[in-house]
C-alpha cells in the first residue's frame, strides 16, 4: 500500500516478470536439458535437436526474445492475503500483458473462437490471460507466470478410470498406465523433451487446473507423498524407455520430468488429467515482501 492506502502499482515489476519468464529459460530446466544432451549418442538427430535448443536459449537470454514463437497462455497464479485489491492487481496484469505483446516479449495471442479475430494485445475476456488467485495462510505475497505454448496443451489428456483399452483401474497403477499412454500419443508432439503435470481426482475441471498447477513445483525437487514421488520417478523413467526422443527424432530423453497432485472426487468419477509442457518450460516467480521485489 502507498501512503494514501491504495495499493501500490505493480504494472512495471510484473512486465519485468514477463520478460523473464518468456526470453530467460529456468536455470534448473536448462541443467536437464544440457544433461539429456550429453547422455545422447553423438551424431544423432536427437543431439542436434538438443544441441540447437540450448544454443537457443543462451541467445534469447543475452537479446532478450522469446525462447519460442508461441509464447503461449500467460497463467498466472497470486498468492496473497485477504487485503490485496484483486480488481486493481488484475487490472495492472492485463496493462503488463499489453506492454509485453507492445515490447514484442510476447506474441499476439488472444484469437476470438468464433470470429478468428486476433485482439492484438494478448488480451480477451475474463479467461485470457488467466488469473489464479489464493490467499496465502503465511501472509506471503507473490506471483507465479506460467506460459504455455498451444503445440504442448494440444497433447494433453484426460482419462476417466477405469479404462478398459489401457487395462487401468482406479489406483496408482492407472495413473501410471494413463500417463505413459499420453506420453505415447504424443509421439514427440508437442516439442519433447517435455514435462509432465499430472492430477488425479477432482472434476474434469479441477482436474485440469490441479495438473497445471503442480507445474509450480521446481524440476528438482521432490513430492511430499513418499508413494506419488515413486511414482513421479517411475513414470519418468519408463517414459524414456519408450524411444520417442527428442521432437519425435528417437533417442534417449522423451521426457525431462514428471509431477503429480491428487484432490478430492466423487465416488461415481476418477479422472486422470495429463497437462503437457515443452522443453521451453517458462515459469518464473515473483515475491513482494515489505515492499521490495525479488524474481525466482
Amino acid at each position: 500500500m502507498d501512503e494514501r492506502g491504495k495499493m501500490r502499482d505493480y504494472t512495471q515489476e510484473i512486465l519485468e516478470l514477463i520478460r523473464l519468464t518468456s526470453t530467460d529459460l529456468p536455470s534448473q530446466v536448462e541443467e536437464r536439458l544440457n544433461k539429456a544432451m550429453e547422455n545422447e549418442n553423438a551424431g544423432s538427430a536427437a543431439r542436434a535437436a538438443l544441441e540447437t535448443i540450448l544454443k537457443n536459449i543462451k541467445m534469447t537470454r543475452k537479446n532478450s526474445t522469446p525462447i519460442c514463437q508461441d509464447t503461449g497462455t500467460p497463467i498466472f497464479f497470486v498468492h496473497s492475503t485477504d487485503s490485496i485489491d484483486t480488481a486493481a492487481l488484475t487490472r495492472q496484469i492485463r496493462e503488463a500483458i499489453a506492454l509485453a505483446t507492445q515490447k514484442s516479449y510476447l506474441r499476439p495471442n488472444a484469437v476470438d473462437s468464433i470470429t478468428g479475430k486476433n485482439t492484438g494485445n494478448n488480451l480477451g475476456d475474463e479467461y485470457f490471460p488467466s488469473i489464479h488467485f489464493q490467499q496465502s495462510a503465511e501472509g506471503d505475497f507473490s506471483i507465479d507466470l506460467i506460459l504455455k505454448g498451444g503445440g504442448c496443451e494440444n497433447v494433453g489428456a484426460q482419462y476417466a478410470l477405469p479404462n478398459d483399452e489401457l487395462q487401468a483401474g482406479r489406483d496408482l497403477e492407472g495413473v501410471r498406465k494413463a500417463a505413459l499412454d499420453a506420453v505415447f500419443r504424443a509421439q514427440g508432439e508437442g516439442c519433447a523433451p517435455g514435462f509432465l503435470g499430472i492430477g488425479i481426482g477432482g472434476d474434469r475441471g479441477t482436474s485440469y487446473a490441479a495438473s497445471k498447477q503442480v507445474m509450480l513445483r521446481e524440476p528438482d525437487d521432490h513430492n511430499a507423498d513418499a508413494e506419488l514421488d515413486q511414482l513421479e520417478d517411475r513414470i519418468l523413467t519408463e517414459a524414456n524407455e519408450l524411444g520417442i526422443g527428442p521432437m519425435g527424432f528417437g533417442g534417449k530423453t522423451t521426457l525431462l520430468g514428471a509431477k503429480v497432485t491428487s484432490t478430492y472426487r466423487l465416488p461415481a468419477s476418477f479422472f486422470v488429467s495429463v497437462s503437457y509442457m515443452c522443453w521451453a518450460y517458462r515459469h518464473h516467480k515473483m515475491v513482494i515482501k515489505n515492499d521490495e521485489i525479488t524474481y525466482l
